[in-house]
C-alpha cells in the first residue's frame, strides 16, 4: 500500500511538474536579473500555492524593500513573525520599519519582545530602540496631562494625550481622552476611527462597532475608508445602527441609511420617525422630504404629505421633481442618490474591472464605494450580490439580489431573480436537490446513471441538517452480473435518512443509514438490504472556472471518504482532480481543455477499489442550457496499483462521454 501511494504521489509530482513551472524557481531567477516587478507576482503566486511558507515571504518583503515600498515590505515581515516567532531577526527588522512608517505603537510593543531576546546583540540593539521610543512618549505625556488638568477643555492637549497614550499601551488614557476631543469637536469623525480603533484593542467590541460605524458613514472619505477596513464584513444590524446614533447623534448619513434599511425591512412607522428627525436637523434635504412624503400619503396623511411635495417640487432638484409627480400618481420608495460628485471617481469601473479579473475583495471595495456614491444603480447591486456568492458569503449575497431584483431594467431584474432562486433554497427552512449523472464507458461498452434526489430541513443555525434521500446506481447492459466490477453499478435503488453538515470552505460530514432495493431478479430478488454510507466531503475550484466570463487557468478538486456497508463494510477513498485552461466564449458555447488525474483507495485493499487514471478531457456547454448542465469527454489511461485477484490486465484505456445536471428548490 505504502508502495502504490509513493507511486501515485510520484505521477502526480511529475504531472503538475509538467503542466506548470514553479513560482518560486521563476521569482529567484527574476532577482538574480534583478527584474523586480515580475519577481514580485512570481513570489506572490508561490505564496498562494504555499502561504505557510515564511521563506517566501521574507524574500518578498527585502523585494519590496528594494523598490521603496516600505509600507507594504513591514506587512510582509509582519507575516513572517507571525509564521515565525523564532526568527529575532526579522522581528528586529520588522520593529524598525514600523517605527519609519509611523506605526509606534506597534514599535515600542516590538521592541519591548526583544529586550528579552537571548540574543545578546539583538537585546542590546531593541533595549536602546525601546527606550528612544519610550522616554519622550513618557515625557510628552506628563506635559500635556497638566496641560489637560490646567484647562479640560483645550481640544489639542486632549489629542496629543489620547495619541501619545495610546503609542504607549495606556489605551484607557487614550479612549477617554479620544472621546473628549470627540465631545469638543463633533465634526471631526477622523477622531470616531481612533476611538474605535483604541476601544476594539480595549475589548470593548460594541462601543467600537457603533464609532467605527458612524465613521463609516462620514463625509470625509479618508475616514469612511479606514472605518471600513475596521468593521465586520456583514451589513451592520438595525441595533447597530442605533448604537452608532447614539454616539453620533448629528450623522445624516447614518440616519438617511438606516431609514433606508427600515423600509426594506417593510417597518415604515420606524423609517418615518428616523425621516421626521432628519427634515428636523436639515430641512434642506428634499430628497428626505419626498421619502417622508411618500410614507405619509402611504398612510393616508395627505395633509401632512403635501407641504413636503410643495417644498421639492419647489426645489431646484427637477429630476426630484419628476420622480415625486410619478410616485403620486403610483407611490413608490424613492432612493437615495448623491448630491455631489461621487467620493471615488470611477469606483463602478474599478469595480467591474476587478470582478473580471477575479480580484473580488477589491471589487467588493469599489463596489461598495460605487453603491454608497448611487444608491439607485441597480447594476452595482448585482454586482454586489455577485461578488459576495463567489466569495462565499450567500448571506450577504442574497440581500443583494433581492435588492437588484426590483430594477427597473428588465435584464437586471432577470438575472437577479434568478440569482436570488438559487441561492433561496439555502436559507429555506425545507430544501430539495436533485442530481443526476450519466455517462458512456468504452472500457466497459455500457452506460452508467447515477442520482439522487435529497430533502433537507433547516433547523435554525444548527450546523447540521436532516436530511430523507433517494439514491439510483445503475447501468443500462448489467455490466454488474459480474461480481468484480460491483462499485459501477449497484443495481439498485437506496432509500436513506441522514444527517449532513454545513459546507465549510468545501468540506462536509455526513452519513446516512437506509435500505437498498435491487431492480435485478438474479441479483437481489427485489428484496430490501440494508445500507449505511457516509463519510467526508471536499470539493474547491481555483482560477476561471467554467462559468468566467474571461478565458483563464483552472484547478478543481473533489474528493470523498466514504463508508459503505454494501462493500463488505469497506472505507473508500477518491480524489477526482482537473486542471487546465478555460477557453474563450465562441457564441454561446464556454468549453474546457483540462488534464484528468484520479486516484481511487481502500482499506480493504481490493483490486478494483486501487488503481489511477490520468488524461485529457473536454467539458462544454452552451449559453442557452441550465447553468448547472455540463457535457464531458475524457480519455483515460488507468492503472491498477493492486493486481492480487485481478482477471483483468493491470492497465487500461477507457473514453468516457456523458453529462452532469443538478437544480435545487
Amino acid at each position: 500500500m505504502v508502495r502504490d501511494a509513493i507511486l501515485v504521489a510520484v505521477c502526480l509530482g511529475a504531472l503538475a511538474g509538467a503542466q506548470t513551472p514553479d513560482p518560486a524557481q521563476q521569482a529567484y531567477q527574476a532577482l538574480r536579473e534583478r527584474d523586480y516587478d515580475a519577481a514580485i507576482l512570481c513570489l506572490t503566486d508561490a505564496i498562494r500555492a504555499a502561504p505557510g511558507r515564511a521563506g517566501l515571504r521574507k524574500d518578498l518583503a527585502y523585494t519590496y524593500l528594494k523598490i521603496g515600498q516600505t509600507e507594504t515590505a513591514r506587512d510582509q515581515f509582519a507575516e513572517v513573525v507571525r509564521l515565525d516567532p523564532a526568527d529575532l531577526h526579522t522581528a528586529l527588522e520588522y520593529a524598525f520599519l514600523c517605527h519609519e512608517t509611523g506605526r509606534t505603537a506597534e514599535a515600542r510593543r516590538s521592541f519591548d519582545r526583544l529586550r528579552v531576546s537571548p540574543d545578546a546583540a539583538i537585546r542590546a540593539t531593541a533595549e536602546q530602540a525601546f527606550q528612544n521610543i519610550d522616554r519622550p512618549l513618557e515625557e510628552g505625556m506628563a506635559r500635556w496631562s497638566e496641560v489637560v488638568a490646567q484647562s479640560p477643555g483645550n481640544y489639542s492637549a486632549r489629542l496629543e494625550l489620547a495619541r501619545q497614550a495610546e503609542q504607549r499601551d495606556r489605551l484607557g488614557l487614550a479612549a477617554e481622552n479620544y472621546w473628549q476631543s470627540w465631545r469638543l469637536r463633533p465634526n471631526e469623525r477622523s477622531l470616531l476611527v481612533d476611538l474605535g480603533r483604541v476601544w476594539k484593542e480595549l475589548g470593548r467590541s460594541a462601543e467600537a462597532n457603533a464609532a467605527l460605524l458612524a465613521a463609516s458613514r462620514s463625509s470625509s472619505p479618508r475616514a469612511a475608508e479606514t472605518a471600513r477596513g475596521l468593521l465586520p464584513s456583514r451589513y451592520p444590524y438595525v441595533s447597530e445602527f442605533r448604537e452608532a446614533l447614539a454616539v453620533d447623534d448629528g450623522n445624516l448619513e447614518l440616519r438617511r441609511e438606516l431609514a433606508y434599511l427600515l423600509l426594506e425591512m417593510h417597518r415604515p412607522q420606524e423609517a418615518e420617525a428616523e425621516f421626521k428627525i432628519i427634515i428636523r436637523l436639515a430641512p434642506g434635504d428634499v430628497l428626505s422630504a419626498a421619502q417622508l412624503g411618500l410614507l405619509l400619503l402611504a398612510r393616508g396623511d395627505r395633509v401632512a404629505a403635501m407641504p413636503l411635495f410643495d417644498m421639492v417640487l419647489k426645489s431646484d432638484d427637477s429630476e426630484l421633481a419628476e420622480r415625486v409627480r410619478t410616485a403620486l400618481r403610483l407611490p413608490a420608495d424613492l432612493r437615495r442618490r448623491p448630491r455631489e460628485p461621487a467620493p471615488e471617481p470611477g469606483a463602478r469601473e474599478m469595480g467591474e474591472r476587478s470582478y473580471r479579473a477575479g480580484y473580488l475583495k477589491d471589487a467588493l471595495k469599489y463596489l461598495q464605494s460605487a453603491h454608497e456614491a448611487d444608491p439607485v444603480d441597480f447594476a452595482v447591486m448585482l454586482r454586489l450580490g455577485q461578488t459576495y456568492n463567489l466569495l462565499r458569503q450567500d448571506d450577504q449575497a442574497i440581500r443583494w439580489f433581492s435588492l437588484a431584483k426590483k430594477s427597473p431594467d428588465p435584464e437586471i431584474s432577470a438575472e437577479a431573480k434568478k440569482a436570488y432562486q438559487n441561492l433561496r433554497p439555502a436559507f429555506a427552512r425545507l430544501r430539495t436537490t436533485a442530481w443526476l449523472f450519466p455517462f458512456f464507458s468504452t472500457r466497459w461498452h455500457d452506460v452508467f446513471s447515477y442520482a439522487q434526489v435529497k430533502t433537507e430541513v433547516r433547523l435554525g443555525r444548527l450546523p447540521f441538517r436532516p436530511y430523507v434521500s433517494l439514491r439510483f446506481i445503475g447501468d443500462t447492459r448489467q455490466t454488474t452480473r459480474e461480481a468484480f466490477p460491483q462499485y459501477l453499478s449497484e443495481s439498485a435503488f437506496i432509500l436513506g435518512l441522514g444527517v449532513a453538515s454545513r459546507s465549510w470552505h468545501g468540506a462536509m460530514l455526513w452519513g446516512e443509514a437506509g435500505e437498498a432495493i435491487g431492480y435485478l431478479a438474479h441479483r437481489s430478488g427485489g428484496r430490501m438490504v440494508p445500507d449505511y454510507r457516509g463519510g467526508l466531503s471536499f470539493s474547491r475550484g481555483a482560477g476561471r472556472l467554467l462559468g468566467a466570463e474571461v478565458p483563464g487557468w483552472f484547478a478543481e478538486t473533489a474528493d470523498d471518504g466514504v463508508f459503505v456497508s454494501r462493500f463488505q463494510n469497506d472505507f473508500l477513498v477518491t480524489s477526482q482532480n482537473r486542471s487546465g485552461y478555460t477557453l474563450p466564449a465562441i457564441g454561446g458555447l464556454r468549453s474546457q481543455l483540462f488534464a484528468n488525474t484520479n486516484i481511487t483507495l481502500d482499506i480493504k485493499r481490493q483490486y478494483w477499489a486501487n488503481f489511477a487514471e490520468f488524461g485529457p478531457g473536454l467539458r462544454f456547454r452552451w449559453a442557452g442550457l441550465p447553468p448547472s448542465l455540463v457535457f464531458s469527454v475524457s480519455l483515460l489511461r488507468g492503472v491498477y496499483t493492486r493486481n492480487i485477484d485481478n482477471p483483468r490486465r493491470p492497465n487500461f484505456f477507457d473514453l468516457r462521454a456523458g453529462f452532469w445536471y443538478a437544480f435545487t428548490h
